[in-house]
């Protein structure tokens, strides 16, 4: 099965380029560029990965992401992804990344985006691994700073395909951004948003009708409301689901227990994806074997998943279509 899951083309949808800053990269560039991190060496920083909440995470990924200076620095995060992409077999990639996170520190949008757009292109070009960018808001922010961001994205549109919505999720809810959103879809973005994961299913129902997203980032308690999972398989809305994830950050109480199968089984649109690999234990081959080894996953089942992956991504329909056949067609 690992084989298997390792061959199989495969797209991913959920992935903060941010979160896949190693600890021996985060190292390295805080050596390069003079800066300090709170912890004496990789171990004690590993040791430090034992969250208890989306916050206690987010306090030790904002420190990491605080070694990120120059463009050279979002070029090599970025391609080190790419990279693992290659030996993963990921030929399709839509990546997040938090401008504000970099912008508050003084460093420059520009030199965030084109670092992280030359990894792309070189990828392309010598990996032949196809990726869009989708520039996420940070919630716990206001509204007001996530217009200025939108505003200042605008010089390199031609480089983001769509917005997110990503950060502190209780007490933040779609409503707070739903300006925003408006005017994002105005200027032709795509939108997405993280939901129903740290909040609960009225978050789910927010994404979808006041921010009108294409696809919900986590979503695992719309099993709370069965109206909505009736709504989300009626309508095929694509969930983006990181089980690593969920475990990490105690939405979930363990593997045995997570309900992507019984949401797949439902006729949900739901994908398998890393989100935070470098902090959360695996990137995607990683997540779907934990799937196998505590779920019993058979290949078909894997194969619907990586399927839906391509379906609710952002690739041409056509694009779509030879993915989707060649999954299709795929054995060993």
């Amino acid at each position: 099965m690992k084989t298997f899951i390792q061959n199989l083309p495969k797209a991913e949808l959920h992935l903060h380029i941010e979160g896949t800053l190693e600890p021996e990269l985060m190292f390295k560039l805080a050596l390069k560029n003079g800066l300090k991190i709170p912890y004496k060496d990789i171990d004690e920083l590993k040791n430090a990965y034992n969250f208890d909440s989306l916050q206690s995470f987010l306090d030790i990924y904002y420190t990491g992401a605080n070694v990120l200076i120059n463009e050279e620095d979002f070029f090599e995060l970025t391609w080190a992804y790419f990279l693992t992409c290659k030996n993963q077999n990921i030929v399709h990639t839509e990546i997040m990344f938090d401008p504000q996170a970099h912008t508050k520190r003084g460093v420059a949008f520009k030199t965030v985006i084109e670092g992280i757009t030359k990894a792309q292109e070189k990828a392309k070009k010598e990996l032949g691994i196809s990726s869009f960018l989708i520039m996420s808001f940070l919630r716990h922010l206001s509204q007001e700073e996530a217009f200025v961001t939108l505003e200042e994205s605008l010089s390199f549109k031609d480089k983001i395909m769509a917005v997110g919505l990503d950060s502190s999720e209780v007490g933040n809810p779609p409503s707070k951004f739903q300006a925003v959103f408006e005017k994002a879809k105005e200027y032709g973005y795509e939108v997405v948003a993280h939901a129903g994961e740290e909040g609960d299913a009225s978050y789910i129902w927010g994404a979808i009708e006041l921010l009108h997203v294409s696809r919900v980032d986590h979503g695992i308690r719309c099993e709370e409301d069965e109206e909505l999972v009736e709504y989300l398989a009626q309508h095929q809305i694509p969930l983006t689901i990181c089980p690593f994830s969920n475990i990490k950050l105690k939405a979930v109480g363990d593997m045995e227990h997570h309900n992507i199968l019984k949401l797949l089984h439902k006729g949900l649109m739901v994908s398998v994806n890393s989100d935070d690999p470098a902090y959360f234990g695996g990137y995607l081959v990683e997540n779907f074997e934990a799937l196998v080894e505590s779920l019993h996953v058979s290949k078909e089942e894997i194969k619907k998943l990586v399927k839906n992956s391509f379906k609710a991504s952002f690739l041409s329909e056509e694009e779509k279509s030879i993915y989707i056949q060649k999954i299709e067609k795929f054995s060993s």
